[in-house]
């Protein structure tokens, strides 16, 4: 209860911050200028590896979730023998796992981590690849194969030569300011570095439907920003929020679905890999990215240059 608090405190704080929250946010504005300081010169001072493979770096300059998953799937779909290198959030493993290779599954969700075993379910035409270190995870993908990689998450990795793209969010922060005053990891201004910054709605386009759906159902979720969730819920759609990436106990979500009197959980489908084994039944936020085709081509011109 004391973790799913603080989460909900932390959203806030971050994209709907209250007077008191502002002003903890001004406090810390010294901190968030020395963080901002530092990520300009790492980018100034080191320079990018090229590893001789097509790399497309998928990211974000806020903190929390901006949709990336769908995003790289919708990307992996349109090319032959891509890799997804992640560093694999919430695992319970260390270092360099396969998690699958172009369609066959070779670890569980807990080695994996929830994001890469939704690629890994999602991919079949895709290698699957979770490590800290991405460069490790760059060699390890042109070893076993792959023509191009996607990395999740790679905008902060600048010693990496790649092709970037960044989301711009929907829920836009309150503020500006980086972290730990606001929700940028970065500059704002750092959208200009970027070779693509794609935006909803002009750029691609999000299909949500809900599969096995039930008159009543219960929110459960572990995604970050979870609010970006609610205009695809029915109104009445009661909510259990948990930390990003938490690895769920099929006890708890028992004790959850007869608590609330739910006829099924509700939720996404990257929560829905951590719950598919688990006697109980489940509602899922199935969300499907239609790219516009001049994304794809300027992809196809890097790749191709």
């Amino acid at each position: 209860m004391l973790k799913h608090k603080l989460v909900l405190w932390t959203e806030e704080y971050l994209y709907r911050p209250s007077l008191f929250q502002r002003f903890i946010t001004f406090l810390l504005l010294p901190l968030a200028i020395i963080w901002c300081v530092c990520a300009r010169i790492r980018r100034a001072v080191i320079k990018p590896v090229d590893y001789h493979i097509p790399i497309i770096s998928v990211g974000n300059l806020t903190v929390g979730g901006s949709g990336k998953t769908p995003l790289c799937i919708a990307i992996a779909k349109k090319f032959k023998k891509p890799a997804i290198v992640s560093r694999g959030y919430g695992r319970f493993s260390k270092g360099l796992v396969v998690v699958s290779r172009f369609g066959e599954i070779l670890c569980d969700v807990k080695t994996s981590g929830d994001e890469a075993m939704l690629y890994a379910q999602e991919l079949q035409n895709a290698l699957i690849i979770v490590s800290e270190d991405r460069a490790q995870g760059i060699k390890k993908a042109k070893e076993l194969g792959a023509q191009m990689i996607i990395l999740d998450d790679g905008f902060g990795k600048v010693n990496i030569k790649k092709f970037d793209i960044l989301i711009f969010p929907n829920i836009s922060p309150a503020n500006t300011f980086c972290i730990p005053s606001g929700a940028y990891r970065e500059s704002i201004f750092n959208y200009k570095k970027a070779d693509l910054v794609l935006k909803e709605g002009i750029d691609f386009t999000r299909e949500v439907m809900i599969l096995n759906k039930t008159e009543n159902m219960i929110l459960v979720t572990a995604i970050a920003n979870p609010s970006r969730l609610d205009k695809f819920l029915p109104l009445t759609t009661a909510k259990r929020i948990f930390p990003d990436h938490y690895m769920f106990q099929e006890s708890e979500l028992r004790e959850i679905l007869e608590q609330s009197g739910a006829k099924s959980i509700l939720t996404t489908t990257k929560d829905a890999v951590k719950m598919e084994h688990f006697d109980l039944p489940l509602s899922i936020l199935k969300l499907d990215i239609s790219l516009r085709s001049y994304v794809i081509k300027k992809i196809e011109e890097y790749i191709l240059s």
